[in-house]
């Protein structure tokens, strides 16, 4: 007995031969299929208005009728998904070329054997299989990962944002850092969508989440035979991401004789697999992202100095979520409605103001990540209802709230006047806001006017910075007009 295929598929037969379309319209079912039959391709041109088919048998000459090919030619057009197999008394080598060339899945020659579409109609099966585990693995990975899109307009968020489109239309390498859960792998993500090479693979690797002794092998490949286990070659992350972008994320985690290998691909292009002795070339873009400070890992011994110069040539810094509160909202009901499967106007009123200010005063740890779980969390315990602040974590609502932004500013940074010396007094007029923000300009300048070196010397947040560079631009043209 012939094995029942897993997936029934639906199929068009046409062929002017009635006992063909008998045949099939018996055996067909018999072999877990369903079936329409066509006389003529007016016909079948019809039925193709009305249904959709997985795969089409046509017989491509027909007594006082169209060519088969000019059917394959409008199936094509209309149903692009569905196999087809032409059928033929009269097999050329030119026949097979115009068919495959029109988009023919493969063609058989009268007379055929029941066996034969059978195999063929098995082959379409094991085909749609694939597509659909491939079509379903995309979408757990949208459902695990969230929405590709960078949400955020905060001051904080700008300088990433713009970057970003600076950035992504070249081929250069990108360095990511950040807390863990501020979105690296979405940064990397809308960069390579931008890209030209959005249409090629994006394969992201956790570097950290792959065992030491075979990170080697997961990303640059191996032979068989080349260590315990390797029963047959396999490709390594950097071919799989021949042509796209490969993220390496947690990159801090890497062991350095990997890093040794990882220098000579962005050096050469080239990658060698594990007992190989050529190496392979490969166009991969490569972004990297880790929440380690890699100088300190350099000065620590555990990340090679000369590849972290090749892979910051261009160097994205995401702020947390701390620092870009203003950010939260839009976050929040874009992570809500991910969460609940609608549209982001769907769920726009169930965040209620309560529940906003809540998570305004949060210090978010976790960052974004911490915020999509909280979300989560209060979507289903709402049961869909508008949601409170009793809805949040617990730790969201009684956790360590967000401080009221403080400069420290450095000891011993204005020498003490001896003490038989009255201190000097301050010039009439000038505040400690005045005295504050020379000194703040004084740093900005000293850091060539980068506000994140300057936010971090100055020990306050990069949104704290901006605020007051802002007041301080207002105030300046104010007195000016």
């Amino acid at each position: 007995m012939n094995p029942t295929p897993q997936l029934k598929l639906r199929v068009l037969f046409v062929d002017d031969e009635p006992h063909l379309r008998e045949l099939m319209q018996m055996e067909l079912p018999r072999l877990g299929h369903d079936v329409t039959v066509c006389p003529d391709t007016r016909s079948a041109v019809e039925t193709l208005k009305r249904a959709t088919f997985d795969a089409a048998i046509l017989d491509l000459k027909m007594e006082h009728d169209t060519s088969g090919l000019q059917v394959l030619a409008h199936l094509k057009q209309v149903s692009p998904d569905t196999e087809a197999v032409i059928m033929t008394g009269y097999a050329s080598q030119e026949t097979t070329v115009n068919a495959l060339r029109l988009g023919a899945f493969d063609y058989l020659t009268k007379p055929c054997k029941l066996a034969d579409i059978e195999g063929l109609l098995l082959r379409i099966v094991e085909k749609k299989k694939l597509s659909n585990h491939a079509a379903a693995l995309q979408t757990r990975v949208v459902a695990a990962e969230g929405p590709g899109l960078l949400v955020g307009g905060s001051p904080a968020m700008r300088p990433v944002q713009q970057f970003i489109e600076t950035v992504a239309p070249t081929d250069a390498t990108v360095l990511i850092t950040g807390e863990t859960g501020t979105g690296k792998e979405v940064v990397a993500r809308s960069i390579y969508n931008q890209s030209h090479r959005a249409g090629m693979p994006f394969v992201p690797v956790n570097c950290g989440a792959v065992a030491q002794n075979l990170a080697e092998s997961e990303l640059f490949g191996h032979r068989k035979g080349s260590f315990t286990g390797a029963d047959k070659d396999r490709k390594g992350m950097f071919e799989v991401a021949n042509g796209g972008t490969l993220f390496l994320d947690e990159l801090g985690e890497l062991d350095k004789n990997i890093q040794v290998k990882m220098l000579r691909f962005l050096e050469s292009g080239e990658v060698r697999r594990l007992g190989d002795t050529e190496s392979i070339t490969a166009d991969v873009r490569v972004i990297c992202a880790t929440n380690r400070d890699l100088k300190k890992e350099i000065a620590d011994g555990r990340f090679r100095e000369d590849l972290l110069f090749r892979l910051n040539t261009f160097h994205i810094h995401l702020p947390p979520l701390r620092e870009r509160t203003e950010d939260i909202p839009d976050l929040a009901r874009h992570l809500l409605a991910r969460h609940a499967k609608k549209p982001v106007d769907q769920v726009m009123g169930l965040l209620t103001p309560e529940a906003l200010d809540t998570m305004l005063r949060y210090w978010w740890p976790g960052n974004v990540r911490e915020l999509s779980n909280a979300m989560e969390y209060a979507w289903i315990v709402s049961g869909g209802r508008p949601i409170t602040a009793h809805h949040l974590p617990h730790d969201v609502r009684t956790g360590r709230q967000n401080p009221p932004a403080t400069i420290r500013f450095p000891t011993a940074t204005v020498p003490a006047a001896p003490a038989s010396e009255p201190m000097p007094e301050q010039p009439r007029g000038k505040t400690l806001e005045d005295v504050e923000m020379e000194y703040i300009l004084q740093v900005y300048a000293k850091n060539n006017q980068n506000k994140q070196a300057t936010a971090a010397e100055l020990g306050i947040s990069l949104k704290t910075l901006y605020n007051k560079l802002h007041k301080y631009e207002d105030e300046r043209q104010r007195r000016a007009g």
